[in-house]
């Protein structure tokens, strides 16, 4: 009798457990969501170029119509992109609810587009338009309406739009449903930007804005709701990240008032801790059952937090492994390389090393030579630490105890979207381009 529970009780864990597919576990190497394939900005098998310019190591450039601040997706010969290309002329005021607030732009009709690229040579393998319409509401000048990046499992591709909706194609671009979550009333109508979460069959978005805010798993075969968790949150723009625990997935979550953990199977709050700061936009990164969560406008923090500690309000327990309140990202998400955890000061060009585990200061704040301002997150590869700059400038520093530069690099082009890393390439997003970076 004792036996036949304990099968049982291990068929319920398995069932419980997401499905994941093939093609995901069989290769790594794909940088198929938007921090890579570990979540952390970091590719395991990469090894790109250290030098670059539009002289140098660039393979192919093309033009990317519209704008967006979509990392590039990719998964075998194939590269993913989302933007958004303006097709009309301002909306009168009275017509489109817009900010008045400086810097914020009033909307324009858009076509919302999903392009899939050739790695081999920039080439538009297929192209759909997920929507044409006037988003509701206007955006902050550095934003675009083409923000969240996409994902994919090797069998799908996830394209999300905040309020313009979520849709899923399979790999040749053939729509198998689409989703209309309703419309975000941001911030000072600063715009949107969550990427959504995706393990096994199962999507998570996060949805904090200024109605009621919430998070939302659903199926990925059919778009069906699975769960939905209310949220007392003020706007966020941050990725929720997907880790497994003691058998169990957790969805972690950022805001101002609250972070949270939801059980993945259900929607039930798992955890909850302190709020970070206002405008809470950096991805959690996680390694070995320690999470760290940070944010930095007007204010700064940054949280280590045990799993296997974690339960109901973690304010002033063992979960809380080390916090950190000076000299944290705002738009950037950190770079956890190993043991090592690298954070831009705001979105400046400053930059500091801890060791993860016991959140001592290895460098930092140390300005980075040539970048002034940063938007895309640092990323990884073979050693070595790559920072873009808003101006195109780039650092390659090595990845050790100590401020060490091994090239400065520079493109003729803006860039706000953080480059994903595949085999000995680098893919770069800018303002007006596409960038393949490979010595071959």
């Amino acid at each position: 009798m004792k036996i036949a529970v304990q099968v049982s009780a291990c068929l319920l864990l398995l069932l419980a457990l997401p499905r994941v597919s093939e093609s995901a576990e069989k290769d790594e190497r794909f940088w198929a969501q938007w921090r890579g394939p570990l979540m952390t900005g970091v590719s395991p098998t990469g090894d790109p170029p250290v030098e670059w310019s539009e002289e140098k190591n660039v393979r192919w450039k093309v033009a990317i119509p519209g704008r967006g601040s979509a990392t590039p997706i990719i998964w075998e010969d194939r590269i993913y992109v989302l933007t958004a290309v303006p097709v009309g002329k301002p909306q009168r005021r009275q017509q489109v609810s817009w900010s008045r607030n400086r810097g914020v732009e009033a909307p324009t009709q858009q076509e919302f587009l999903v392009l899939a690229l050739s790695r081999e040579d920039g080439s538009v393998v297929w192209r759909q338009t997920a929507r044409t319409e006037v988003p509701h509401e206007g955006k902050q000048q550095n934003n675009s309406y083409a923000s969240a990046s996409a994902i994919t499992d090797g069998e799908n591709v996830i394209a999300y739009f905040g309020s313009r909706g979520l849709y899923c194609y399979d790999m040749d671009g053939n729509l198998q449903w689409e989703k209309d979550l309703g419309d975000m009333r941001t911030r000072n109508s600063f715009g949107e930007g969550s990427t959504p979460a995706l393990l096994g069959d199962t999507i998570v978005v996060n949805w904090d804005h200024l109605g009621q805010s919430f998070t939302v798993a659903l199926d990925k075969l059919t778009g069906k709701e699975l769960w939905r968790a209310n949220r007392d949150e003020i706007t966020s723009w941050a990725t929720p990240l997907i880790v497994e625990h003691d058998g169990k997935y957790q969805v972690i979550t950022t805001g101002t008032n609250r972070v949270r953990s939801y059980d993945l199977a259900t929607g039930e709050l798992v955890w909850e801790g302190p709020g970070l700061t206002m405008n809470s936009i950096p991805t959690p990164v996680e390694v070995d059952g320690v999470v760290f969560v940070t944010a930095g406008f007007r204010g700064n923090a940054a949280w280590a937090i045990r799993l296997s500690e974690a339960k109901g309000d973690i304010e002033g327990t063992a979960a809380v492994v080390w916090e950190h309140h000076r000299d944290t990202p705002y738009v950037p998400s950190p770079l956890l390389y190993g043991d090592n955890l690298y954070m831009t000061k705001s979105n400046s060009g400053i930059l500091s090393r801890f060791n993860a585990r016991t959140g001592q200061k290895h460098y930092g704040p140390q300005r980075l030579d040539g970048i002034s301002e940063i938007y895309a997150s640092p990323v990884g590869a073979a050693g070595r630490v790559y920072i873009f700059g808003r101006d195109g400038n780039a650092l390659v520093l090595e990845d050790s105890q100590e401020y060490k530069i091994l090239a400065k690099n520079s493109l003729d082009d803006g860039i706000d979207a953080s480059p994903a890393i595949v085999d000995k390439e680098m893919y770069v997003r800018g303002y007006r381009y596409l960038y393949r970076i490979s010595e071959e």
